[in-house]
């Protein structure tokens, strides 16, 4: 029996009606109902990092999480970051920096990282490479990773490059 279910989900500021299965995951729900890519799954079970979304705010793993848990929240993909005149001053800073490589695992760090430069304009290296330590990635040495992290919050904090 397929038991669906009519939801709305606020996603980077607009509302999708999609109708789901109880079980249905908010990857797989941003993915293929909402059309918003930019949210990858890897492991599946949480570790890697690459499904992470802002969930009111706070970072969090969508390949955990039921869709239908997700009305009445605000949800901030990848694809919300940047705003109507380019890229976030992270997003900037890890292609200043070359950040990333395949690019994988580059939306759960972003999106990681938004929330927790919000919260910490300051981090020190130990700091970044710790928050940094919840998202995998299989092509970089994490160093230029660190670099834009660090260069970012620095432009967020008004200081000069």
């Amino acid at each position: 029996m397929d038991s669906r279910h009519d939801i709305e989900l606020s996603v980077n500021g607009d509302t999708h009606r999609i109708s789901v299965q109880a079980r249905r995951l908010l990857s797989d729900a941003l993915r293929e109902d909402c059309g918003l890519t930019g949210t990858h799954v890897g492991c599946e079970h949480g570790v890697c990092g690459a499904c992470t979304v802002l969930i009111d705010g706070r970072p969090a793993r969508a390949c955990l999480t039921y869709a239908m848990q997700m009305e009445g929240h605000e949800i901030t993909t990848i694809e919300g970051l940047g705003g109507t005149d380019g890229y976030s001053p992270l997003q900037q800073a890890m292609q200043d920096e070359h950040g990333l490589q395949c690019g994988f695992c580059t939306p759960g760090i972003l999106v990681t990282f938004e929330a927790y430069l919000r919260d910490n304009p300051d981090p020190t290296e130990d700091e970044i490479r710790d928050v940094l330590s919840g998202n995998l990635c299989r092509c970089t040495g994490y160093e230029n990773i660190v670099a834009a992290v660090k260069k970012a919050a620095a432009g967020m904090r008004g200081e000069p490059e």
